[in-house]
């Protein structure tokens, strides 16, 4: 998983509330256990229309959004059903953080297991980083993770709070299997002995 530190870019503004993880990849993409590809399908409803062409009207269809990093939503970002495919689609459009005044339980969780950086702040707050975002690309966004801090076009930093133990897990970029990684050593020493005193059991790899 890379490494989430300091991210510098545009940040889209999505004023929409119970944004629900169909609207963020609706079901019919969902047939692929592969975490790329994936952006295409972002917002499918929204961004595309029943013949499959760009709505004009749509943040993501227009410059400089096209190349947002960062996302500015509402209430409730990531309600519905549980797919995994919701931030993987967000990070395979290029989406590293996602600041709203709410997430949905399980998308929040899984954002941080992919990479992604979910940002509870104030509605308030995120209205008036709405209102940046909407300047366009000469207004960008900076989220620095180990301050803990989201720096506004005009300088002024906002603080969020993070959980010290995701906070870790972002920063040095370790997924679940980054993690168990970490401690493969030790489970390949209890292996060695466990395969010696119960020779009987199969044994088991890790790595």
């Amino acid at each position: 998983m890379q490494a989430f530190t300091t991210l510098t870019g545009v940040a889209a503004p999505l004023p929409i509330a119970d944004v629900d993880t169909d609207k963020i990849i609706p079901a019919r993409f969902l047939k692929t256990v592969k975490r790329s590809g994936l952006g295409v399908h972002l917002f499918y409803t929204l961004r595309f229309d029943k013949d499959g062409r760009e709505r004009p009207d749509f943040v993501l269809n227009t410059e400089p959004y096209r190349h947002a990093e960062i996302l500015i939503a509402l209430e409730n970002f990531g309600c519905g059903s549980s797919r995994e495919h919701a931030p993987w689609a967000l990070l395979d459009f290029g989406i590293r953080c996602v600041i709203a005044p709410g997430f949905a339980d399980i998308f929040y969780n899984n954002c941080f297991k992919n990479g992604v950086l979910p940002i509870r702040l104030p509605r308030d707050v995120c209205d008036r980083l709405m209102d940046d975002a909407r300047m366009g690309g000469n207004a960008r966004l900076t989220v620095d993770l180990a301050r803990q801090v989201v720096v506004r076009p005009n300088g002024e930093e906002v603080g969020f709070d993070i959980d010290p133990f995701r906070k870790h897990l972002l920063l040095n970029g370790l997924d679940d299997i980054g993690q168990t990684l970490q401690h493969a050593t030790s489970i390949g020493t209890y292996e060695t002995k466990r395969g010696t005193e119960q020779s009987w059991l199969p044994p088991v790899h890790v790595g």
